[in-house]
């Protein structure tokens, strides 16, 4: 049972582990694609050239080659890769109704709303000359809209167009039915609120042919765009996770294009036109990707996970080779006399040990069988057998192995008579250096991905767990000794012979010592890095976004920011801002190194945010308000300079760059704290920073002598504890990650994908399955190992019952010989588990799945810990009572045996 265990877990294992992989990179696949399509072609298209006796249908041209675009996916993505809408947008135009005026944006898009959604008229088509149009219910709210209402288009963005639209629909936009075009074109769900002196901004869906009168009316060069998502089931996208998968994801994704180019356009244009989308005139097709830095993410992420899920792996077959080590032993003690007889009357221990072989034959190829079929009938996993062969042929040594050593030294089962001093010492002392080893060759190689299941990575966590238990093993009996010394001087003999046996026996408990502290490590380790990586993602959402919500490149669309300022909900707004500088000294002229220039609205940030580092850091250098500065400065500083915080340098230290054909001076004032350095609110902006690069912090209201086409980075801080989503959203589009008008994040939502986040999860999922069955295996080890010395304990319990002690106390006895141990087990396997990831160093960066400014806050799972010391000891105890109740069952003579010495 337990080699047919083994070997499913050993070749059900890796496929599981892929398949979870697998899982976690189609997940993320899915969360980088709800904000942005996966894979977008596009052309740019002259308007039309009608051709005699031919009419144009751009419709049907349009879902031609997005077919074509779908069929062109290789054989390893055929299916996956699907098209989703096409869409043409066009520059805005003034639509002019009566007296009401509004800058409209008119969109085809393929994945507009159904005749179903429409509350009046039906969706714009093909009408002549005439444009048809529909709009939302808000915009029709908006603007005082009915249908069959003839609207002016006159020039706006779109220059020289002069026609006529028609209103021929109205649909209910709700942006909760979770249809990417609400969210990538929210002026088609609602109009934007009019600033001062602007007119009101609003959308409308048209049909491919009010497209072409439009752009025949302007001699506009439009840009077609066609959608496609990226969609794997678990069990293809298993085949892309590592660093091989990977590689040949990427290979896939580059044949891609070139199909996908022949199959729009054989003729290469090389800049020019000379492609035809029916009756225009087009450029060769251009594909941009949104997947290759996800994909190279969640790469390097996947690397640290796997070495998490193989120390889970590794903890558990560790734990069941020990469980297999004990049963052995335990069968060798039961045939131990019928082998010496056998030895005495000339058997040679090599023809015992053989004979034993082959007796585990039929078990071990059993055993194999059963976990290849269990491993088998695990649904979307590829078995690795070789390993499970590798796993069952180590269960089947273990036996004849221990029948060699025990008929020809009695020391490895005699309790009484341990290995002398030196031999121990040494033994000790090779498992310190195995492991030191090992953590070292882990630490400088890395967690770089091999052909196969990586041995030292599968060691290391054993030779951990046995460098704890020679030093445990060396440690707690010493205060074992002292409290059994105490104890004697009290009444009763129960604490006495059970400290005093629980010292004696520490070495012979090796084995079930490193069962509980390799479980327990496991354990530890395991919820240590979940809960790290559940609340790193968390703060890391929140440095990236800053406050409850933020708009990044507020200084490139200003009038965007402005409507944000005044959104629904909004209590409070701060402006930070970053600019690249390179310094020189002052004073000798040398170079300080590129920096980070961070303007923050010191003020403002101190009043949104009270714990906000950057804020009080300001505060406290006093250059928030006017007066003098501990270094003696004014505001402003002297003769112009500003004041700053800086991450290196001295205070008092003069900086200067130029910037264009101005020569800026920078007084550092004060060292930055870190936690200043770390904060938040300055996240929106220093996400891009090299780790490398050195950060200057200070008050916006001392760079107001920079433009703001001068910084790099720029984003409007949102404050307030009701939000509403809906109308931010409906202000930017979520589909715009890093475009020229500005991304906006949201922490709820940040928070809430990081939480959804497939590779934790996957990670959470390998750790619970492998503690749970190691926890099993370590019951049956430990159960066996009492076994083993059962008869020991056995006839210490029968001299002490014919001196009158009863069955309570010999409860108490057996517990209170078991209770060091235990105590050992939790020290030194919630110590371990707690040092792994600082033993493992560089081969385990959390960083990596956070992304946050530093390493995450390691979350120790306190109640975690606590209750897997609880079923500890819950555990023993069961045991213990077991034992006790079958011992009571038994006579003295039953244990009893004149002669035996040998306990």
């Amino acid at each position: 049972m337990l080699i047919a265990v083994l070997v499913g877990v050993a070749a059900a294992g890796p496929g599981l582990v892929a398949r979870l992989g697998g899982e976690a990179l189609a997940g993320r696949f899915t969360q980088v694609q709800r904000a942005a399509p996966g894979v977008v072609h596009s052309v740019r298209i002259d308007p039309e050239e009608p051709r005699a006796g031919e009419e144009s249908d751009l419709g049907a041209d349009l879902a031609r080659y997005a077919e074509g675009f779908e069929n062109a996916a290789p054989g390893a993505l055929r299916g996956g890769l699907r098209h989703t809408s096409t869409r043409i947008e066009l520059p805005t135009v003034r639509a002019s109704v009566g007296d009401r005026a509004a800058s409209m944006s008119l969109v085809y898009a393929s994945d507009a709303p159904g005749r179903g959604a429409y509350v009046a008229g039906r969706a714009p088509r093909a009408h002549g000359q005439v444009v048809e149009l529909a709009v939302s219910e808000r915009t029709r709210a908006a603007l005082g809209l009915r249908v069959g209402q003839r609207i002016a288009l006159r020039g706006g963005a779109l220059v020289n167009v002069r026609a006529v639209g028609l209103l021929v629909g109205v649909y209910r936009a709700t942006g909760t039915d979770g249809r990417p075009l609400w969210t990538e074109q929210p002026l088609l769900e609602r109009p934007l609120p009019a600033l001062t002196g602007r007119t009101q901004d609003a959308g409308a869906l048209v049909a491919p042919r009010g497209v072409e009168v439009l752009q025949s009316r302007s001699d506009a060069e439009l840009t077609v765009e066609w959608n496609m998502r990226l969609d794997l089931t678990a069990g293809v996208a298993a085949r892309f996770v590592g660093e091989r998968g990977e590689r040949e994801l990427r290979r896939v994704m580059t044949r891609y294009p070139p199909a996908a180019r022949e199959a729009y356009c054989v003729v290469e244009s090389a800049g020019g036109k000379w492609c035809m989308l029916g009756a225009h005139a087009s450029t060769d097709l251009e594909i941009r990707s949104a997947l290759d830095a996800p994909l190279e993410e969640f790469g390097r992420q996947w690397r640290q996970a796997s070495v998490v899920m193989s120390f889970a792996l590794a903890t558990l077959l560790g734990v069941g080779l020990a469980a297999v080590v004990v049963t052995a032993l335990l069968v060798v003690r039961g045939r131990l006399d019928a082998d010496r007889l056998r030895r005495a009357r000339g058997a040679s221990a090599t023809g015992l040990a053989l004979r034993r072989a082959a007796d585990c034959v039929p078990a071990a190829l059993l055993g194999y069988g059963a976990g290849c079929a269990v491993a088998a009938a695990v649904p979307g996993s590829s078995p690795a057998y070789g390993t499970g062969l590798l796993v069952a042929a180590l269960c089947w040594l273990v036996l004849p192995v221990l029948t060699w050593t025990a008929v020809r030294d009695r020391a490895v089962l005699r309790e009484g008579a341990p290995p002398g001093a030196g031999r121990r010492a040494v033994a000790e002392a090779l498992v310190l250096l195995l492991a030191a080893g090992g953590v070292l060759a882990l630490r400088a190689r890395g967690t770089e991905e091999a052909a196969g299941p990586d041995p030292l990575l599968a060691a290391v966590p054993v030779l951990l767990g046995l460098a704890t238990v020679a030093v445990l093993v060396r440690c707690y009996p010493w205060p074992v000794r002292v409290a059994a010394r105490w104890s004697a001087r009290g009444r009763g003999a129960v604490a006495l012979v059970a400290l005093s046996r629980a010292a004696k026996e520490a070495p012979a408990r090796g084995l079930a010592l490193l069962v509980l502290v390799v479980t327990l490590a496991g354990a530890v380790f395991g919820g240590l890095v979940s809960g790290t990586l559940v609340e790193g993602r968390r703060a890391a959402a929140a440095w990236q976004v800053g406050a409850d919500a933020s708009f990044l490149g507020a200084g490139r669309d200003p009038g965007t920011a402005q409507r944000l300022a005044r959104a629904r909900g909004v209590r409070e707004t701060v402006a930070v801002r970053r600019m690249r500088v390179d310094p020189v000294s002052g004073t000798d002229g040398g170079r300080y190194g590129i920096a980070g220039l961070v303007g923050v609205d010191g003020t403002e940030l101190g009043r949104s945010a009270p714990d906000s580092g950057a804020a009080r850091a300001l505060r406290a250098a006093g250059l928030t308000r006017g007066g003098l500065t501990r270094s003696g400065l004014t505001r402003g500083g002297k003769g112009g300079e500003i004041r700053v915080l800086a991450s290196a340098g001295r205070p008092g230290d003069l900086l200067t760059f130029t910037l264009g054909n101005r020569k800026t001076r920078l007084r550092i004032v004060d060292t930055l704290p870190a936690g200043a350095a770390h904060d938040a609110a300055l996240g929106p902006v220093l996400r891009a920073t090299g780790t490398g690069e050195r950060l200057l912090l200070a008050d916006n209201r001392d760079l107001r002598a920079f433009a703001a086409r001068d910084f790099e980075e720029s984003a409007l801080l949102l404050y307030g504890k009701r939000l509403d989503t809906a109308a931010l959203r409906s202000l930017v589009p979520r589909a715009a990650p890093g475009a020229t008008g500005g991304e906006l994040r949201i922490r709820a939502e940040e928070q809430a994908e990081a939480a959804d986040d497939r590779l934790i999860a996957a990670v959470t999922v390998a750790h619970t399955a492998c503690t749970a069955l190691a926890v099993l295996l370590a019951l049956v080890a430990l159960v066996l190992e009492l076994l083993l010395s059962a008869a020991a304990r056995g006839r210490t319990t029968a001299y002490l019952r014919t001196l009158g002690l009863g069955g309570r106390a010999v409860t108490g006895l057996h517990l209170l010989q078991l209770l060091p141990l235990v105590l050992a087990a939790l020290v030194g396997g919630a110590a371990l588990g707690v040092a792994l990831p600082a033993l493992l160093g560089p081969a385990l960066d959390l960083r990596e799945f956070t992304g946050g400014p530093a390493a995450p806050d390691r979350h120790i799972d306190v109640l975690f810990t606590a209750a897997l010391g609880a079923g500890l000891g819950v555990l023993v105890a069961a045991a213990v009572g077991l034992e006790s109740w079958l011992g009571r069952r038994r006579g003295l003579g039953a244990v009893l045996r004149l002669g035996r010495t040998d306990d």
